[in-house]
Parts: structure tokens; sequence; C-alpha cells
């Protein structure tokens, strides 16, 4: 038996992160060979890495409001199913068409993801350790991206890019069902849960009260948390985030072939350093984030300061990775910088959980990952055009990360900070 079984789901969850990163990462691995294979300029590949998240954008939102409404469970282990399938169909792409089109109908399947891991954690944990569980769920993320330079690498090589596709949809299915057997909605309707895990799950959520009525006893609207200015401002920073992310993610491993003469083994390999970093700078943030909370008892205070400290080093060394002239410093700059970056990736989530009752954490996360993955929509094919518009140089695109970066940690500094008594309750811890 599993002594814990919140944390058994939070390893579910870690391992389904794995494989979420192992599949939206291979198409940057398999670029290069797309790019000759389907004769794609940069900007059309550019147009490509950035139809996923037209997709994904819209079903991070569609996938909260779902979680709040129908279960998270039942959200993702749906949302599951509908990536794998439509990762593995990208080894039918002929052309620049069928290829957006299938990464859009990706996109929406991998777009739930997030807000419903959320909304799992709200479901099953105390609020004491809830950015150190989406911390450790989300450090599988960037572990599934260090996975996929050598493996997706060597079966593209090995095998042809498009049985790399068909690999990792069968990784997906073999997940789902072990997701559909061992998992349930809430703690108390796990049948083989301890009574104490549940008493100290439900103790440790005893505050929720506070958060869902305003100070006459009103119950609050959906609406009322998509304003709030923390909201708003958590968005902003979680856009900065994803821009540099998913720049990382989509173009690092060309600028590494077209700009530093790697193999695609070599590349394959090189990219693995940022991603490990990445996943124990997701682990440890939340625990750091979790534990300033407890020594000053200020919940936005303690999410503020890994914020805006970590943004701003991620962006001084994204900015310097493109600038430098070896190899060895362009990977070791941007392993720094990913660093940093997934430092904060747990923190997002957090404020959330923070600000909105249960009820509403799916919806509000839903929304906020919707304004961030426009980053998504954006990045990759401006730097696209960028590069292709400077005869293959990225070092402005390079810059123009770290500058938003820079407005993102800004951003949190200024404006997440415990909302006035009048508009919302602050929370006893």
């Amino acid at each position: 038996m599993i002594k814990s079984q919140r944390w058994f789901v939070v390893a579910l969850f870690f391992l389904a992160g794995v494989i979420n990163y192992l599949d939206r990462a291979a198409l940057s691995i398999a670029a290069p060979l797309i790019q000759k294979d389907l004769n794609f300029s940069h900007a059309q590949m550019g147009i490509v890495f950035s139809s996923f998240f037209i997709g994904y954008a819209l079903f991070n939102f569609v996938g909260g409001l779902l979680s709040d409404r129908v279960g998270a469970k039942l959200v993702f282990g749906t949302a599951m199913g509908v990536w794998s399938i439509f990762c593995g169909a990208t080894a039918l792409a002929s052309g620049i068409v069928s290829l957006i089109v299938l990464r859009v109908l990706f996109g929406m399947g991998e777009g739930p993801f997030s807000s419903t891991n959320s909304k799992m954690v709200n479901n099953w944990f105390p609020r004491k350790e809830v950015a150190s569980a989406i911390g450790v769920i989300s450090s599988g993320t960037p572990l599934g991206g260090a996975l996929a330079g050598p493996v997706v690498g060597y079966m593209a090589v090995r095998f042809g890019w498009r049985w790399a596709f068909v690999a990792i949809m069968l990784l997906g299915l073999a997940w789902l069902v072990l997701w559909v057997t061992t998992t349930t909605e809430h703690p108390q309707d796990h049948p083989r849960i301890a009574r104490e895990e549940v008493e100290l799950i439900v103790a440790g959520q005893a505050d929720e009260h506070a958060i869902s009525h305003d100070a006459g006893g009103e119950r609050l609207s959906l609406g009322h948390f998509l304003r709030l200015p923390v909201i708003l401002a958590t968005a902003c920073a979680f856009f900065a985030y994803n821009y540099v992310l998913f720049f990382f993610l989509s173009w690092f491993p060309t600028y590494l072939i077209e700009a530093h003469h790697l193999s695609l083994r070599d590349m394959s390999f090189a990219t693995v350093i940022p991603w490990l970093l990445g996943s124990v700078g997701l682990a440890v943030g939340g625990f750091i984030s979790d534990g300033i909370l407890r020594l000053t008892g200020k919940p936005l205070l303690s999410r503020k300061l890994v914020l805006g400290v970590c943004l701003a080093a991620a962006a001084v060394c994204v900015a310097l990775a493109g600038r430098v002239a070896s190899t060895q410093s362009a990977v070791a700059l941007m392993s720094v910088s990913i660093f940093f970056l997934y430092a904060t990736g747990s923190v997002y989530w957090a404020v959330i959980q923070d600000t909105v009752p249960r009820e509403h954490v799916g919806g509000v996360g839903g929304f906020v990952h919707l304004l961030a993955n426009l980053a998504g929509v954006i990045g990759p094919a401006v730097t696209g055009f960028i590069v292709q518009a400077t005869h293959g140089a990225y070092g402005s695109a390079f810059v123009l990360a770290g500058t938003i970066a820079v407005l993102g940690a800004v951003c949190s500094v200024v404006w997440i900070r415990e909302p006035r008594p009048a508009a919302l309750v602050k929370r006893a811890w």
C-alpha cells in the first residue's frame, strides 16, 4: 500500500509531465530533418511551431473550466488520450497545411495539462504543500524535454523521424491505463487512502471559505477573480516565462545546428543539459517558495520574491546566450537561464491557489494559462521571421527573449501583492 496517496497522485502527474514534454519537444529535435524532408523555410517552420499554441492556449481555458464542472480526472484522462493520438498522427504529415492542422489538434489535447493538475492538487493537498506538489509535478516536463533529445534524435536517425512520434504515442496510451485504474477525483473517494491522510488534507484546506466570499458574506463569481490585479499580473509574468521557454523549446536545437554547426547527434545530447537543470529548478522552486511562506506567513510575498529574482536572472542569461562565440558558453548560459526560469514554474499556480477558492481554481488557472500561452502563438513565429530577416543570425531573438523576461519580473514585483480587504479577504496561514 502507498503510505501517502496524495504523493502517489503527484508521481503519476510527474510521469505525465515527462510524456507531455517528450511529445512536445519531439518536433523541435526532429525539425532539421522535417525542414529538409518537407522543404520548409525558417519562417514556415516558425509558423508550424506556433500553430501548436493556437489549440493549446484555447484549451488551457476550456480544460480548466471543464475540470471545475465535470472533474479533473476525466478531463485529464481525455486530454492524454487525445494528445497521444495526434502526436502519433504527426507521422502522417505530408506538407505545411497537414502539419499545421495536426499541431493545432495536438495542442488542443495538451491544453488542459496544467490547469487540471492544479485542480487535482487543490483537491488532494493542504494549502501549505501546494507549491511543493506543483513543483514536483512540473519537474517532470523538463525531464521529458531532456529525454527527447537522445530518444527522438536516435530514433529519427535510425528509423526516420515519423516513427519517433508513433513510439511516443504508445507510451502516452500506456500511461492512460494506469491513470484510469488508480486515481479518484477526491481523496475521500479513494479506497486505499488512510483516514489520517484524509484528515490532514481536509484540515489543511479549512480556510477555503475565507476567499470564497466577500466581506458581506456574498459568494464571489469567476469574473471577480479574473479581474483581480494579482491574477492579471501573474498572467503577464507567466507570459514572459513562456516566451523564453518556448523560444528555447522551439529554436534552440536548430540554433545549435546552424550557428554552432553541431550534428543532429551532438545537438540531441547538448540539449539534455538545460532540461536537466530545469527539472531541478522546477522541483526546488516550489519548496523554496513554500519555505519562505512558512518563515514569513505571507503567501504572495513568498511567491513574488521567487518570481522577481529568478525571472531577472533568467533574462540576463538568455540575452547573453546568443552573443557568445563558443558552443559550451551558449549551452552553459542557456542551462542557467532555464534553471532560474523553471524555478518559477510552480509559483504561478501557487498564486492562483493562494487567491482563488476551489470551485474556481480550474477556470482561473485555465484563463491565466491561456493568456500566458499567447507567448507560444507569437514567440516561435516572431523568432522565425527575425532569423530569416537577419539571414540566419539569432542574436536579436535571444535579446528579445531576455527583454520580455525582465518585463515579467517587473510586473510580478509591482503588482503581485495582497489584495485589499474590501476586494478579497486575506487568507489565514
